[in-house]
């Protein structure tokens, strides 16, 4: 196969299960660790100096090797620095430096595979086994230390799922990382991960990475259930289901006995929780946990959890009171039910992206506080005990007052002192009042304020860490997640015990029929949506083009209302667009001659000239190379004699800047027209300069690699004239040197040293009185 028409297909399963990754994370620790030995900032990191002289290098390096499991290798070093900051303290800065030049060295590595888009998505996507590529005696190793069997170190994870683990936020919020995301979101990239920690694994048809097509695919595609774009729609809508069934039992709750719609909401709530059982077994409990809504889904599904325990109980031993406190367990569930169908709708919203982490951290501070004020509720505890006024406290109701002082009824606090103690308890409430309201909930205020702004200076950051998690959970290869609730419970019973007896294309065959069958409504919106509703297709095109020409065919007053003009779009930036979809020849509007194109500057990095394409000489200005100027000889005028080794005249389909004319006939070349016109390189031969030889060798690899019949006949004639060519450029050049303004140049040089001269004088004489006068001051104290 041509190698032109291999990149463009995507990397084939033996190609993906022959790289080496192993070799890749020593190496990549050696070279990090021998590079960084200081604490650096993220923005020391990524500054030019640091960029250039460390992390462009080893970019380099590993580049070269175009090993598609290197960007995974780089987030598992990271791994190991970002561990190596909890156990080893003192060098804590150290290693986060370093963890952080492995995600900046993930993102350039990254971006070195964006020509192919294909094989930027299997970088990203492929599932990777670190140990893969080592030797047997190092995997031996490996299960010696962890003391596990060989299933248990087949732990495979793809790059975006170890960036989601490390918390590598800026490589996830990068623009390549996020093109994949964004077309794994809406369908458009299509792969499979073939199941390995799945409760019910379907792995018949494996499918290769590719671009969806909806036109070369079946109408009833049950793949599309997958699409985390339509997930989102289907989730809201079982969540909606849940929700009303929840409501619906706990307003027709009979203690006695089942109602249906009691019936409904145990089936509803148990399909919820397998399904977010089955995410946490699918992707691990950290990457799962990851997503702030599985906190609130997970809360919910412990409460219902302890709602039916409650309820079996009751109804096994009619008991009421069990049953009682299972409805009263499961209207606490109102709590996180309700607020989490509303967050579907805000779900970008700052304040919801902060919530996460304002609650941990409210309650590590709460958690806290309890523990330093549980010795002043057993002091007090331990005072009423001893009081002789009334009933004696109990812990519970000591922990109750403490409670409602903390979160401000502070009357409490100078009612009861004297309960507790005559003398010693006005002193300790009045204690607590002061450090519960005026220093610790200020104290409490400012770190939440605090985190808040953290997040709000990192939101987009945030914004798309939370997008990215709910997008990888949304490609699931688990059979069960093309089940919408509560299907994936017959599912569940049904396939899982097929599953031990059938072959696995029986299975999949019996997996897609019952997928289609329980999913038929579905998959036929979805398939009418992609076919004649999508972006891009006839049908919405045509309507779009119906709605323009009818906008265009109104009346200009009427066009130009606000309120039009609001719905529909100004129609300057339709202007606009078309300004810029048509095509012009430049030959038609030249406002500028050749020479002024040719000053314009130009700045380009090293790494951009790899992929820089050298155009070769123009065809429609006729022969490229303009011929020699003949030179009148001169004889040398008293600056002396000045040597060189060639020099040459610029072509018309150079890009180089246009020879300036000293005098009549007489042509000024830069040094770079010297050293890398093709007449000078042709004549000068062998007798080029060193330093010649060296913009040589950089600027003739430029050149093109092929050249038409009339250069290579020219040149040929060239070289036969070699030496008369060498002699007359020479003389050209001490021409343009004697012509030159030396001795005004002299004169300004000469006025410049005066000026410093004189300049240096007064400073001497400014310190000079200053030092007298200090030394007078010494003097007289």
């Amino acid at each position: 196969m041509d190698p032109e028409q291999q990149i463009l297909l995507a990397p084939s399963p033996e190609n993906l299960a022959s790289v080496k990754v192993f070799p890749l994370i020593p190496a990549l620790k050696r070279d990090v660790t021998n590079t960084i030995d200081s604490a650096l900032s993220w923005e020391q990191l990524t500054a030019a100096d640091i960029n250039f002289s460390i992390v462009r290098p080893i970019v380099n390096k590993y580049a070269r090797l175009r090993n598609v499991a290197v960007v995974y290798a780089c987030l598992v070093v990271r791994s190991y620095f970002l561990a190596e900051t909890e156990t080893d303290l003192a060098f804590a800065g150290v290693m986060l430096s370093r963890a952080n030049l492995c995600e900046i060295l993930a993102m350039k590595l990254l971006s070195r595979f964006a020509n192919n888009y294909i094989q930027l998505v299997a970088v990203l996507t492929t599932s990777w086994n670190p140990l893969a590529g080592a030797t047997p005696q190092v995997i031996q190793e490996v299960k010696n230390i962890l003391n596990a069997h060989e299933d248990d170190i087949d732990s495979a994870q793809s790059a975006i799922e170890m960036a989601i683990s490390t918390n590598s936020k800026s490589f996830l919020a990068s623009p390549v990382t996020q093109k994949v995301v964004n077309d794994i979101y809406s369908g458009r990239v299509i792969f499979s991960v073939a199941a390995q920690r799945s409760i019910l694994a379907d792995n018949y048809k494996p499918r290769a990475i590719e671009i969806y097509n909806p036109q070369n695919s079946p109408f009833l595609d049950h793949y599309r259930l997958r699409v985390p774009k339509y997930g989102i729609y289907l989730e809201f809508l079982n969540f909606a289901l849940l929700l009303l069934t929840f409501v619906l039992c706990l307003s027709n709750r009979d203690k006695g006995k089942m109602t249906p719609w009691e019936v409904a909401f145990i089936v509803f709530a148990g399909a919820f929780a397998l399904e977010e059982y089955t995410a946490s077994t699918e992707h691990g409990w950290g990457i799962y946990i990851a997503n702030m809504w599985n906190a609130f889904d997970s809360s919910f599904i412990l409460i219902f959890v302890l709602y039916l325990v409650m309820r079996v109980r009751g109804l096994s031993n009619d008991d009421l009171s069990s049953s009682d406190m299972a409805f009263d367990i499961l209207a606490c569930g109102a709590c996180i039910l309700i607020p989490r169908l509303a967050f579907f709708a805000i779900s970008n919203n700052i304040v919801v992206l902060s919530l996460r982490a304002m609650i941990s951290q409210f309650v590590f501070f709460i958690g806290i506080a309890a523990i330093c004020f549980s010795g002043l509720m057993f002091t007090l505890w331990t005072l009423a005990s001893d009081s002789p006024n009334g009933d004696p406290w109990t812990l519970k109701a000591i922990a109750w007052l403490m409670t409602q002082i903390w979160f401000g009824n502070t009357y409490l606090s100078f009612a009861q002192a004297k309960s507790f103690h005559p003398v010693f308890g006005p002193i300790l409430m009045t204690v607590f009042a002061a450090l519960s309201n005026t220093l610790l909930l200020t104290i409490l205020i400012s770190i939440l304020s605090n985190t808040f702004a953290q997040i709000d200076a990192n939101a987009t950051q945030e914004y798309l860490f939370q997008f990215t998690i709910s997008t990888i959970e949304g490609v699931k290869s688990d059979a069960l997640f093309s089940y919408q609730p509560p299907f994936n419970v017959l599912a569940f019973v049904l396939l899982k015990p097929a599953s031990w007896f059938l072959t696995p294309r029986a299975l999949h065959t019996f997996n897609v029929f019952l997928i289609r069958i329980t999913s038929l409504p579905q998959l036929i919106i979805i398939g009418m949506y992609e076919r004649y509703l999508a972006s891009g297709q006839s049908f919405r095109e045509t309507g779009v083009d119906a709605a323009q020409s009818l906008f265009n065919s109104l009346p200009r007053h009427i066009k130009n209302m606000p309120l039009v003009e609001a719905l529909v779009g100004s129609s300057s930036n339709d202007l606009f667009d078309a300004i810029f979809d048509v095509e012009v020849d430049d030959s038609d509007f030249d406002i500028f001659d050749s020479d002024a194109e040719a000053d314009v500057p130009a700045l380009r990095s090293l790494h951009s000239r790899e992929n820089m394409q050298v155009r070769g000489p123009s065809k429609d200005r006729g022969d490229s190379r303009s011929p020699v100027p003949k030179i009148r000889r001169r004889r040398p005028t008293s600056l002396g004699r000045v040597s060189t080794r060639g020099a040459a005249s610029v072509g018309e389909g150079s890009a180089q800047p246009s020879p300036k004319q000293f005098g009549s006939g007489v042509t000024a070349l830069s040094p770079v027209d010297m050293l890398t016109s093709p007449e000078i390189i042709t004549s000068a031969g062998s007798n080029l300069s060193p330093l010649a030889r060296l913009y040589n060798s950089r600027f003739s690899s430029v050149a093109p690699a092929e050249s038409n019949s009339s250069v290579a006949a020219q040149a040929a004639a060239q070289a036969a004239a070699s030496t008369e060519a060498s002699v007359r450029h020479i003389e050209a050049l001490l021409e343009a040197v004697s012509e030159l303004p030396v001795h005004r140049l002299k004169e300004e040089m000469k006025e410049l040293q005066d000026r410093q001269a004189r300049i240096e004088n007064l400073l001497l004489m400014l310190t000079r009185g200053m030092r007298n006068e200090t030394h007078r001051q010494g003097t007289v104290g």
